[in-house]
């Protein structure tokens, strides 16, 4: 089984400098390592030329975020699985064994997710993806071991392995095949919850999603776009939207599509309470956005298949805001 573990660059020196090493040290046995370069322009590929020869370097010509930086990268990379993975992600020994053995045994598996802990403390589970993820009736993102802003404390509880709804684009394992298949990422999101709209037709195809807590990988979080960044609050608003419209079952399209916004409005007025003014602008700038995309999203939309059963989703958003219920285990 061959697997290229593909890192995303965008004037990321330094982190490459600093997590890089880790990925070389435990992974080069069993995979090969390139380095996707977006047009970066600071000295990232001279330093991976000089320090780290073995690592493969793909250059592509523009900066096209996350989505189009690893469809132009893949496009012709001969390998059976691909290993999608944040320049400030640290492996650990072993990380890939647990992810290839499911692999292995699970050929209906399209995508794997490992445990992923806070690099700044890691005892922590990490925002981006934790112990896998899903999302609830109204579409919002929500993890194992992260349930909106709460993060457990690591503690063995998700040292199992189970299906998911997305797994994290921070480390993302998929085969090479459906990725190609599926037609890679919607460069329209340009970054953030691409990763969930590709696992959400993963799924409509048939394809199972599994996260593995036997490998574990720590991610810093924010690198590129941090928390505080009101562009980040923008995509993820506006992306989440657009998987809505784009994914969900037909009989609960009006419903959500019309709660969401309602819900969207709630955020962008708990932002202003909270003296955070230009997060709001940044939801109603992302509204703006989602309803100029909103047709070239149904039309999206009419291509794909819809077989994933929706009606065990519940209102997480009601559970935590309202019910006070902040673990992942409390959700019912």
């Amino acid at each position: 089984m061959k697997i290229a573990i593909v890192i995303l660059n965008w004037n990321g020196q330094k982190l490459l400098q600093q997590f890089l090493p880790s990925v070389v040290e435990f992974s080069t046995t069993q995979a090969d390592i390139y380095i996707a370069d977006n047009a970066s322009t600071d000295d990232s590929i001279k330093y991976v030329q000089e320090y780290f020869p073995s690592v493969k370097i793909i250059k592509n010509t523009t900066n096209g975020g996350y989505a189009k930086g690893y469809n132009d990268a893949l496009k012709n990379l001969d390998t059976d699985i691909y290993c999608l993975l944040n320049s400030d992600v640290e492996v650990t020994k072993n990380w890939l064994n647990p992810i290839i053995d499911v692999f292995k045994k699970n050929k209906n598996t399209a995508i794997i997710q490992p445990k992923l802990l806070d690099f700044k403390d890691k005892t922590k589970f990490e925002y981006a993806g934790a112990g896998g993820g899903y999302v609830d009736l109204y579409g919002y993102p929500y993890c194992r071991g992260r349930v909106f802003n709460n993060l457990e404390t690591d503690k063995g509880q998700f040292n199992d392995t189970t299906d998911i709804f997305w797994a994290s684009g921070a480390c993302l394992f998929i085969r090479s095949k459906i990725y190609h298949q599926l037609g890679g990422f919607d460069e329209d999101y340009f970054a953030h919850q691409e990763e969930i709209d590709l696992c959400w037709r993963v799924q409509n195809n048939n394809y199972s999603i599994k996260y593995v807590g036997a490998s574990t990988v720590y991610h810093v979080g924010g690198a590129t776009l941090q928390e505080t960044n009101p562009h980040k609050t923008f995509l993820n608003f506006r992306n989440s939207l657009l998987n809505v419209v784009k994914n969900i079952p037909k009989k609960w399209f009006l419903f959500v599509v019309f709660s969401r916004l309602i819900l969207d409005g709630i955020a962008g007025l708990k932002f202003l309470i909270e003296l955070r003014p230009i997060h709001t602008f940044a939801i109603i700038k992302a509204h703006f956005s989602f309803y100029r995309n909103f047709l070239k999203f149904l039309k999206k939309r009419k291509k794909l298949k819809k077989k994933l059963d929706y009606n065990k989703h519940t209102s997480v958003v009601w559970q935590y805001f309202v019910l006070g219920r902040k673990r992942f285990k409390e959700l019912k």
